[in-house]
């Protein structure tokens, strides 16, 4: 066995490396008690997900790896936008101010999602279903959508227009034509609960890799931490920051890889809700919070908030998310800017 474990993966905008340090590992089977490194890959939610683990045994992997990835399977089904019969896409289905009881996965992830919104001022938003769909579809056209497209879609989005009754637990679109997205937040909830499954079997030394979203739990034995090297836009950095954490939600947001020109413009897939268009500012965001659901939603929002003043970036990040955010003019340079508090789990400063 190498000592190191490199796992990397492209990310919506970096490149991102996770390492572990093992040399003090045995070659060979593992004496009685000492633990083995484990990966496990597998297709879902439109991306892979990548489970690297220790544990005492292959069976003992491999049992635990299936019932994270099961339990990935099942919060599919409940979120996608992409499946018709999903719980998510069933909510747009009633007429507008209907009260549909939702599951206890579901309605938790929206109470997350309605305090981030409120707290970004709506910079981070899954009611942004309509608009989301017509930036989807210009993607793929290369062509604007109309002024009055744009109207209609931002008609049937608002965060306002989300109701949660946590009394009996029901979700209400009151817009018509109104549908959710939770591609902003879901995979780091896929993520984070895929780890809880490994870590109820006994499994706690384990991350969980969805694309741009990790959820990194106790550190591989014998390290302080994973270790992230961050790249920025996408390249290797000659001089790569370096970044140790364990217990904590690591998250990147970007263009790199998913962005659109039209006319002459460079779009991202990230959409402004300011606009009901992809966002024009060449910005990265890394951001490292308690775990990979807050994570991966402020990613988002701060990949929004990063054009405007930067004080609407530390006020959503709270008292333990750390965002790095990088900026690229039209000369390719790039200018770096740090927001935020440390969450205890990140072992170096960011």
């Amino acid at each position: 066995m190498p000592p190191w474990l490199s796992l990397r993966f492209l990310c919506s905008f970096f490149l991102v490396v996770v390492a572990a340090a093992q040399t003090g590992l045995p070659p060979g089977p593992p004496a009685a008690g000492a633990l083995t490194r484990y990966e496990f890959v597998a297709p879902h939610m439109g991306t892979l997900f990548r489970i690297v683990l220790f544990a005492p045994d292959e069976s003992v992997a491999q049992t635990a790896a299936a019932a994270a990835f099961a339990r990935v399977a099942e919060l599919n089904r409940i979120m996608s936008d992409y499946d018709p019969n999903s719980e998510v896409m069933r909510l747009g289905q009633p007429p507008a101010g209907t009260a549909i009881a939702a599951s206890a996965e579901l309605f938790d992830l929206l109470q997350r999602s309605q305090q981030l919104a409120a707290a970004s001022d709506g910079a981070f938003d899954v009611t942004l279903g309509p608009v989301v769909r017509l930036w989807r579809e210009a993607r793929r056209t290369r062509r604007l959508p109309t002024d009055a497209d744009r109207a209609a879609a931002m008609r049937a989005s608002g965060y306002a227009n989300l109701r949660l009754n946590p009394a009996d637990r029901t979700i209400t679109l009151l817009a018509p034509g109104m549908q959710l997205d939770l591609g902003g937040i879901a995979k780091g909830y896929a993520a984070d609960e895929a780890l809880a499954v490994l870590a109820r079997l006994g499994l706690a030394h384990a991350m969980v890799a969805a694309s741009g979203d990790l959820a990194l739990g106790d550190a591989p034995p014998g390290t302080p931490g994973w270790k992230i090297e961050l790249a920025p836009f996408g390249q290797p950095a000659r001089d790569p920051l370096i970044v140790v954490a364990a217990n904590v939600g690591v998250s990147t947001s970007g263009d790199t890889e998913q962005f659109a020109e039209i006319g002459g413009v460079r779009y991202s897939h990230i959409v402004d809700p300011a606009s009901a268009l992809g966002l024009t500012t060449r910005v990265a965001v890394t951001v490292i919070a308690r775990h990979a659901t807050l994570s991966d939603s402020l990613a988002t929002a701060c990949s929004v908030l990063a054009s405007g003043p930067v004080e609407k970036i530390a006020g959503c990040l709270g008292d333990s998310a750390r965002a790095l955010v990088l900026r690229q003019d039209e000369c390719g340079m790039v200018q770096r800017a740090t927001y935020g508090s440390s969450p205890p789990g990140l072992r170096t400063t960011l």
